[in-house]
């Protein structure tokens, strides 16, 4: 079950009866041990089951130990009062990119926190800034299948994504422009350690609505800032 929820964003008890080879009753049994433990949540609504907690949190125990997250947070929490907006860190977890750690912008109206979250690095721009970093043919290795699409607005062509990624290395940050969740806009710049490694990436999200085309500038600075001053700490 564990497995079936990594895979999908959310499971109904017909998914684990017909996964498991387990009667309905024995499904639902076990779904409600795991929300008893605060492994998965059920959606009030949909009466969908989706990753809790308890599961996200075991998912970030294996990158607990990170340098880069221990030492970002105080920039993490400035960068966000700074702002405004939501903060967060990234790494690069295969062809995903994984949100280990945020802080939640103080607008009323914001993007929320993601953190323990893995998705397809292209379609972020933590990622993005992330997968500037490599040679192309290795970020094509890393989609066999072909690059996914979570929005009307992601790129799916590698042409377009090799374009963009080189972009990325000419401007010094990467965007996400509704690529990931409709209606959302993230900036991201990467952090590097005391060997000039790339070694995770520095966002901030906002709903797009928040960000003019003349406050790009000004937020690069702020994020580009920070993530300096993450580098220091990491020498």
């Amino acid at each position: 079950m564990l497995l079936l929820l990594k895979d999908r964003r959310s499971v109904r008890v017909t998914d684990v009866s017909d996964e498991l080879g387990v009667g309905r009753s024995t499904a639902h049994r076990l779904l409600a041990t795991l929300v008893q433990y605060d492994f998965v949540t059920q959606d009030r609504a949909t009466r969908a089951y989706r990753p809790g907690r308890v599961f996200f949190e075991l998912g970030l125990a294996a990158v607990g130990d990170l340098e880069v997250r221990r030492k970002s947070r105080r920039h993490v929490e400035r960068l966000s009062a700074a702002v405004g907006e939501t903060v967060h860190l990234l790494v690069l977890e295969g062809p995903g990119a994984r949100f280990v750690d945020g802080v939640e912008g103080e607008h009323p109206v914001r993007v929320g926190l993601r953190i323990g979250q893995l998705l397809p690095a292209s379609t972020t721009s933590g990622g993005k800034a992330l997968l500037a970093e490599l040679p192309f043919e290795d970020v094509k290795a890393l989609y066999p299948d072909g690059l996914p699409r979570l929005t009307e607005e992601t790129i799916t062509l590698f042409c377009a994504l090799e374009s963009e990624l080189q972009a990325v290395r000419e401007q010094g940050y990467a965007l996400n422009r509704s690529e990931s969740t409709r209606g959302l806009t993230a900036v991201a710049v990467v952090i590097r350690d005391a060997r000039e490694r790339a070694v995770a990436a520095l966002a901030v999200s906002m709903p797009s609505a928040h960000l003019a085309a003349g406050d790009l500038p000004l937020l690069v600075a702020s994020i580009g800032e920070a993530a300096e001053a993450i580098g220091a700490d990491l020498r």
